[in-house]
């Protein structure tokens, strides 16, 4: 059962973390390469402010964004930005979203997201929680997936996991941490055809598109090649 209130006040949490960190910085180190090709440090600050505003459009019935156009163009105007400018813009765009979130609403209703892909209103929040944890890795200023809290490693396995089920593309894969099991990829009517094996780091790492894979331990066949998120 998901809680909105729970995920709200780790969006929070997470904010506040991204803001410490990205405080300690100066306006060179943001202009310098994210771990993100092509994006530097700003374009991935501008990204999570107007992720930020995006999800409030979403939450109030409004299209997430205008266009795909819109959404690139506007990252592009606001990646140079000077690293205070980038600070203030993250905590107001936060503060609205945490806003919206905080407003009475049925979080059973269903909403439109981006390409329109559809979900439920209650899992927002924790979408909005992946934006920020990951992007904080990819700022790659010393916030690693090691670093995650485990609540959050363990849920965004889950939810990647269940992205890829039943792609045809994927082969039938059991995934596991030595304690706990996921499965993925297409049906398969006798067990999983792969199974990979790994610390839950580089297990959400590998699905994520963070990490390679070559960390983690595969049985059945090699590591699969996951389609792009």
């Amino acid at each position: 059962m998901i809680d909105h209130a729970h995920d709200l006040a780790s969006v929070r949490d997470a904010t506040e973390r991204l803001l410490t960190a990205v405080g300690k910085l100066d306006n060179a180190a943001v202009t310098e390469p994210s771990r993100l090709p092509g994006w530097s440090r700003g374009h991935v600050l501008a990204h999570l402010a107007r992720n930020a505003d995006a999800l409030v459009n979403v939450l109030e019935g409004r299209p997430m964004y205008v266009s795909g156009e819109a959404r690139d163009a506007d990252i592009e105007r606001d990646a140079p930005r000077a690293l205070d400018v980038h600070l203030a813009d993250l905590r107001e765009s936060a503060a609205r979203f945490q806003e919206a979130g905080d407003a009475p609403a049925d979080w059973s209703r269903t909403v439109e997201l981006r390409g329109g892909v559809t979900d439920s209103a209650v899992r927002v929040p924790f979408r909005r929680w992946v934006e920020v944890e990951l992007h904080h890795v990819d700022l790659g200023i010393g916030y690693e997936l090691e670093d995650l809290p485990a609540e959050f490693t363990e849920r965004e396995i889950a939810f990647l996991a269940d992205r890829f089920s039943g792609h045809p593309d994927v082969p039938s894969t059991r995934l596991t941490d030595g304690t706990r099991a996921w499965s993925t990829g297409r049906e398969a009517d006798d067990g999983p055809e792969v199974t990979v094996t790994g610390h839950p780091a580089d297990l959400l790492g590998w699905l994520a598109g963070r990490r390679t894979g070559a960390a983690l331990t595969v049985a059945g066949g090699p590591l699969p090649a996951l389609p792009p998120l």
